[in-house]
C-alpha cells in the first residue's frame, strides 16, 4: 500500500508556492503521492487555483512523488484540452501522473457558467470524455462520433510516457452502483461514501462492501487496479491503515485541510511522515 497527501486547491490553500512547498515537504518525509482537488468555484466564495498549473510546478519541483489530480470534472472540460494537458504533465513527471475523473461535486460550477449539471448528461459526457482522452493519447490516428463530442480523425503528439495508458481512477461515492461498475473498465477507483464527511474516515467494512462489489464487475485481466480512499491518522506509528491494507487498499490519501485543523498542523501532519507499518 502507497501512502498520499491530500491537498485542496480553495480557500487559504489556494496558493501555488504553498502547494508546491507542501508537495517538496510531503517528498521528503517520505510521503509516496500528492494529490490536488479539482475547482473553478468553492462553496461561499472561497478561493480556487487552476490544479493543473499547480501539479506542473510541483512536477518541476519534486523527483520522484507520483502526483495527480482528484478527482477531474470532466463533463465541464473538453477532453481533447485535458488530454493535451495531462500529457504534458506526465512528460514534465517524468511518467509519474495518475488521472483522476469523475462527474464533479458542485452543480454551481456548472450552472453559474451556462453548463447544464444533470447528473444523466455528466454521466455519459464523462464516459464520451474517457473514451476520447485514451484514444488521444495513444499518438494514433484517431476519430470519435458521440452524443456529446465530435472528433474528425486527428492525431494527438507527444503521447504520454507511461504506456499502455497512464493509469485512470474513476471516482465513486457509494452506495450510488454506476461509478463503479464505470470504474471496473479503468484502472482504478478513488471511493468514497455518502455517510462519510470531511472529518471522517470510511471504516474497513465500508471499503469491503466497495471493493467485494467493483471487483465482481471487473473482467478477468492481470492489469493492475488501484483502490484509493482520503482518510485520517493521527502519526506515522498509527496501525490504522493495515486493516485497510488486507481489505484491499492500494492507496491512502491523507486527508488534509482547514476542516481538520490550522495549516501549521496540516505542516506538522505532512513532515511527520506517512502512517506505515
Amino acid at each position: 500500500m502507497r501512502f498520499a497527501v491530500g491537498l485542496p486547491n480553495v480557500k487559504e490553500y489556494a496558493d501555488p508556492p504553498l502547494l508546491v512547498d507542501l508537495a517538496v515537504t510531503a517528498e521528503s518525509a517520505g510521503w509516496d503521492g500528492v494529490f490536488v482537488w479539482d475547482h473553478l468555484l468553492y462553496r461561499e466564495g472561497g478561493a480556487a487555483v487552476n490544479p493543473w498549473l499547480t501539479m506542473a510546478a510541483i512536477a518541476q519541483a519534486t523527483n520522484q512523488i507520483r502526483l495527480g489530480v482528484m478527482v477531474v470534472a470532466l463533463a465541464r472540460r473538453r477532453p481533447w484540452n485535458v488530454a493535451r494537458e495531462a500529457a504534458a504533465l506526465d512528460i514534465l513527471s517524468d511518467g509519474r501522473l495518475l488521472f483522476g475523473a469523475g462527474l464533479g461535486s458542485l452543480d454551481d460550477e456548472f450552472t453559474r457558467f451556462g453548463e447544464d449539471a444533470g447528473a444523466r448528461v455528466r454521466a455519459d459526457k464523462l464516459d464520451e470524455s474517457l473514451e476520447i482522452i485514451t484514444g488521444l493519447w495513444s499518438g494514433g490516428p484517431f476519430r470519435y462520433d458521440g452524443k456529446h463530442f465530435r472528433i474528425e480523425e486527428v492525431r494527438f503528439l507527444p503521447a504520454p510516457l507511461q504506456t499502455p495508458r497512464v493509469p485512470v481512477l474513476v471516482a465513486g461515492m457509494w452506495p450510488n452502483r454506476r461509478p463503479f461498475r464505470r470504474a471496473a473498465r479503468w484502472d482504478g477507483i478513488f471511493a468514497t461514501h455518502e455517510q462519510v464527511g470531511h472529518t471522517e474516515t470510511m471504516t474497513v467494512e465500508q471499503l469491503s462492501e466497495i471493493v467485494e462489489y467493483t471487483r465482481t464487475h471487473r473482467a478477468e485481466t492481470e492489469t493492475p487496479f488501484e483502490i484509493v480512499i482520503e482518510g485520517q491518522t493521527p502519526g506515522p506509528d498509527s496501525q490504522i491503515a493495515a486493516a485497510y491494507a488486507q481489505a484491499g487498499l492500494t492507496w491512502w490519501v491523507e486527508k488534509l485541510g482547514w476542516f481538520r485543523g490550522p495549516l501549521e498542523e496540516m505542516r506538522d501532519r505532512i513532515e511527520s511522515g506517512p502512517p506505515r507499518e
